[in-house]
C-alpha cells in the first residue's frame, strides 16, 4: 500500500481454480509494531512448525473479527463442497477445495448463509443488492476459530507477505512436540518450521 495509516480494506483471495473466492478484511499496514505480540483481538499473522500447518504450507493470517471479517463467497455449504481434513477430535476443518487442492481455510464452529451488502462493507460500488455469503457464527474462541491462508489472498491488492516477515510481524509458534512447546517468537521460526 503506498499510504502508510493503517486501514481496514476488503482483500479477496481464491483457490487456484477460482472454484472457491472469498473476501477477508485486514488492516493495512499491519499496525502493531515488529517483535510484539499484539493485543488479544487484533489480526494476527503466525506461522506454525506442527506437521499438519507445515506439509500444508498454511500462513496462518486471523482477522480480528472472525464473523465480520471473513465472507466465503462460494462455495455456500464448504460442508459438502469443499474438501476436508478434519484434525482434533475432527473440531478443527482445514478445508480444500476439491478441484485445485490448494487449502484455502481452517475453522471450528459453525457457519451459517447470511445476505449482505457487499457496497455496505466498502466491496462493491453498486448498494442495494444483497449477496449471500457464509461465515462463521458464534462467540470467537470458544465458539469460532478462523485462520485464512494468507497464501490464497489474491495478489495486487498491497498485502505483502514478504513485508510481515522482515518486520518480524509474524508470530512463529512451536506445536511441533505439543508437550514442551517452546515460547512463541517473531525472531526466526522454530526447528521444523519456515519463513
Amino acid at each position: 500500500m503506498t499510504d502508510s495509516t493503517p486501514q481496514r480494506v476488503p482483500l479477496r483471495g481464491s483457490c487456484h481454480c477460482g472454484n472457491v473466492k472469498y473476501i477477508l478484511f485486514l488492516t493495512l499496514p499491519h499496525p502493531h509494531p515488529g517483535g510484539t505480540r499484539p493485543p488479544q483481538g487484533s489480526q494476527l499473522f503466525r506461522r506454525c512448525n506442527c506437521t499438519t500447518c507445515h506439509k500444508m504450507g498454511f500462513f496462518h493470517t486471523r482477522p480480528v473479527s472472525n464473523h465480520n471479517d471473513f465472507l466465503l463467497l462460494c462455495p455456500l455449504d464448504p460442508a459438502n463442497d469443499l474438501g476436508n481434513y478434519a484434525h482434533g477430535d475432527a473440531e478443527l476443518h482445514f478445508l480444500f477445495c476439491k478441484k485445485c487442492g490448494v487449502r484455502v481455510f481452517m475453522f471450528y464452529g459453525e457457519g451459517a448463509v447470511e445476505e449482505v451488502d457487499l457496497a455496505s462493507l466498502g466491496v462493491l460500488e453498486t448498494s442495494g443488492e444483497l449477496t449471500k455469503v457464509w461465515r462463521l457464527v458464534g462467540e470467537p474462541d470458544y465458539g469460532n476459530r478462523l485462520s485464512v491462508n494468507g497464501h490464497t489472498v489474491d495478489a495486487g491488492q498491497g498485502f505483502d507477505m514478504r513485508e510481515l516477515v522482515e518486520k518480524k510481524q509474524v508470530l512463529y509458534i512451536d506445536f511441533l512436540d505439543d508437550e514442551n512447546p517452546l515460547e512463541a517468537r517473531f525472531e526466526r521460526p522454530h526447528a521444523g518450521g519456515c519463513y
